[in-house]
């Protein structure tokens, strides 16, 4: 694979509102690219995929200078971040070369059954269609333009339209253009993808309410998201929309594991809750325990620990004065109390990173005190009891995560509250942090109402692709009508499941 030969530079970013006509032609482009797209064969998509991830590399510097500039991330995060981007792409090209997440299903006729003959069906995934992608603001590469909700949506066959994120516009444009070189060198209609950029959220409300679009994913705040999701509900032909809207994900604190590393706990999760300004959807935002000396021990540990947290600039300044205000309005309670701050005062745009504390009854009465502040602040509970602890887990909302610090006894004793904790997330951790996740096959990263719209989906990982497909089930059909993936021959040579037993040639 041969990489871009004259890279992108930053003067050629030109920045402009996208009108309505441009959206509606993007909408028409995206259709007419689907038709062409869903009959691609598994080697056109991942060699597009391919192409893609290498002319994200081949933008070199300037992608990261200009990232930097936009998002105000050190360059090591987003070098990161860059490779995280490539790394989805290849990823998925892989899962669409082997072919077997199709789910090919078929159920051999028997026209001598009695009473009745049985048929033949076969069942597989196909593509729905065009589908919106908005970027996300904490992540300018992984979870926007190419991030993983784009990439996941063209390996399943389905054309693309980006709302950019307005707080890296350029960042944006840069990537476009990369896809775009991909679309030329592969030959993919030019439908495939389009990037529109909105002054204000109406050419958004517009896109989302065109007949042809057929999903929607975001990645933001709960206002946001939400807010997309009622609205869609209004369309003549309501469409899935996937949406992750942020979570405190809760650490529950055991006592025994305490005794043993209560000084490294102290340091991890220190470090965790202040990692990137806070500004991950995994930040632990709420820390469980049952008040024991030990626990009163383990807290002077995170106190100190937590002072030497060091500012660091927020995304721009809309985030920050948002956690700003969150910040202030948590410790405005009467029954909050302030642990301690960074023992260096943040400046302009920078998030001040707090500890606070609540009882166990105090969190369980007020709503208030389970709202996510996105940033690096964390709210300790404390409980009188086990009892109590259940109770605060039961008024939890749906959350991304949980995290379980403990050892092995810890856990027999309390089964009960982590059975609870678990109806009420997508991914349960065993003494790590909930900060990073793993792009991989078996990765969770959705959870009940209102973390994700839909807890039965990810938008992490190897099967966010199925948010974008749909079954369909041929009866009957005639041999040379059936998809390849449904043939008994099995051209494509995948996982078959035959009369159900999984089988391949």
């Amino acid at each position: 694979m041969m990489l871009q030969d004259t890279p992108i530079t930053t003067t050629a970013l030109k920045v402009s509102p996208s009108s309505e006509a441009e959206m509606i032609q993007a909408v028409k482009d995206a259709q007419e690219a689907f038709g062409i797209l869903k009959e691609k064969t598994k080697e056109e998509i991942a060699e597009f995929l391919d192409t893609i991830a290498y002319e994200i590399l081949a933008l070199g510097d300037d992608l990261i200078a200009v990232a930097m500039e936009e998002s105000n991330l050190p360059s090591a995060r987003l070098t990161a971040e860059r490779g995280r981007t490539m790394n989805q792409l290849k990823m998925f090209a892989s899962v669409v070369r082997e072919g077997s997440w199709v789910d090919a299903v078929i159920d051999l006729p028997d026209p001598n059954r009695s009473p009745l003959p049985k048929p033949d069906l076969r069942k597989m995934s196909r593509p729905i269609g065009p589908v919106v992608v908005f970027g996300a603001s904490n992540f300018p590469l992984a979870f926007s333009t190419a991030g993983g909700d784009t990439a996941s949506a063209l390996a399943s066959g389905n054309p693309v339209i980006v709302k950019a994120h307005e707080g890296h516009l350029k960042t944006d444009q840069l990537v476009s253009k990369a896809i775009e070189r991909a679309i030329e060198k592969c030959d993919f209609p030019k439908g495939t993808f389009t990037s529109l950029v909105g002054k204000d959220f109406s050419l958004a409300q517009s896109l989302i309410m065109q007949d042809e679009v057929k999903a929607v994913a975001f990645t933001g705040s709960y206002f946001g998201g939400k807010a997309i999701y009622d609205m869609v509900q209004k369309r003549t032909e309501p469409i899935p929309v996937f949406a992750e809207m942020g979570s405190t994900n809760p650490v529950l604190l055991l006592p025994k594991e305490l005794e043993i590393n209560a000084q490294s706990w102290a340091e991890k999760l220190a470090q965790s809750i202040n990692l990137g300004a806070g500004q991950f959807c995994t930040n632990p935002g709420l820390i469980l325990a049952v008040q024991t000396p030990v626990v009163e021990q383990f807290l002077e540990s995170l106190e100190a620990e937590f002072k030497k947290n060091i500012p660091n600039t927020m995304l721009n300044e809309k985030i920050s004065k948002h956690y700003t205000k969150g910040r202030e309005a948590l410790l405005s309670n009467e029954e909050v109390e302030l642990i301690t701050d960074s023992d260096q005062s943040a400046t302009e745009l920078q998030g001040q990173p707090s500890l606070a504390k609540v009882d166990g009854k105090s969190f369980v009465n007020n709503k208030a005190l389970k709202e996510e502040v996105f940033g690096p602040l964390s709210l300790i509970v404390l409980c009188e009891n086990e009892e109590e602890l259940k109770e605060v887990i039961n008024s939890l909302e749906g959350q991304l995560t949980a995290t379980i610090i403990g050892t092995e006894e810890d856990i027999k004793i309390n089964t009960d509250a982590i059975i609870l904790l678990e109806s009420r997330v997508g991914r349960l951790i065993f003494n790590g942090v909930p900060t990073g996740v793993e792009v991989g096959y078996a990765m969770q990263h959705g959870g009940p109402f209102p973390s994700t719209t839909d807890s039965r989906f990810t938008s992490v990982g190897m099967d966010a692709l199925k948010r974008f497909v749909r079954p369909v089930c041929y009866q009957d059909s005639p041999e040379a009508f059936l998809p390849k993936a449904l043939q008994l021959s099995n051209p494509l040579n995948i996982w078959q499941k035959v009369d159900g037993k999984l089988k391949k040639n």
